[in-house]
């Protein structure tokens, strides 16, 4: 699986484009990449917060492709400035938010709670992407033009109110690059390294792996 065909899966998952995916196409590094912007207990947190978005079942979990890394590095080398902070702020928020809850850290929650933990946040960041689509449907075409124009000259700002919410970016980047790991492409996912003659129509039924070449 590509990185473009990857990114059009997120985004059918997620409903909703993905964040940094231009730098993800282009092969990143569109400005230096920022050293210092997560320590190695941030990627820690992540590597679980991956691996309980996709927990090992029959395959492979996230933690086992390596997900903090993968994030850190999308992160410092993708993001735009103003994304970079509300991920890194976002880490904090997870945190106090587990611990308001819960009276504990992330990495202290049993498996169930992180779960209804996570499950919570994404309910929020679910409602925040829907209120940022509904006022995006009611630009003019227009505004919409301005905006591409603004965004092709580098020169747009995006109104604050719709900043996406910090677990729609780590659930973005924890089924990216999952499925574009070797243990998500060859173990989650059906893999031919070297795919033999073309076949128009191959049988499927439920359950049934997904096709990663």
């Amino acid at each position: 699986m590509d990185r473009r065909e990857a990114l059009q899966r997120v985004a059918l998952i997620m409903g909703g484009a993905v964040i940094g995916a231009e730098a993800f196409l282009s092969g990143c590094k569109t400005t230096p990449a920022k050293e210092g912007l997560f320590s190695a207990d941030d990627i820690a947190l992540l590597d679980e917060v991956g691996d309980t978005i996709l927990p090992a079942t029959s395959s492979p979990g996230a933690k086992a492709a390596q997900i903090g890394e993968f994030m850190k590095t999308m992160v410092a080398d993708c993001y735009a400035e103003d994304d970079q902070k509300i991920f890194t702020d976002g880490i904090t928020k997870l945190q106090d938010a587990a611990k308001k809850k819960y009276s504990k850290s992330f990495m202290e929650m049993s498996p169930e709670q992180r779960t209804e933990f996570l499950v919570e946040l994404d309910k929020e960041a679910k409602a925040r992407s829907q209120e940022i689509g509904a006022r995006a449907a009611k630009l003019t075409d227009e505004q919409r033009h301005q905006i591409a124009l603004d965004k092709n000259l580098g020169t747009f700002k995006r109104d604050p109110q719709d900043d996406p919410h910090y677990f729609t970016m780590i659930k973005q980047l924890t089924l990216t690059g999952y499925f574009t790991s070797k243990p998500g492409a060859t173990q989650a996912l059906r893999y031919i390294a070297v795919p033999g003659k073309y076949e128009g129509c191959i049988p499927y039924k439920k359950g049934d792996k997904a096709w990663a070449t």
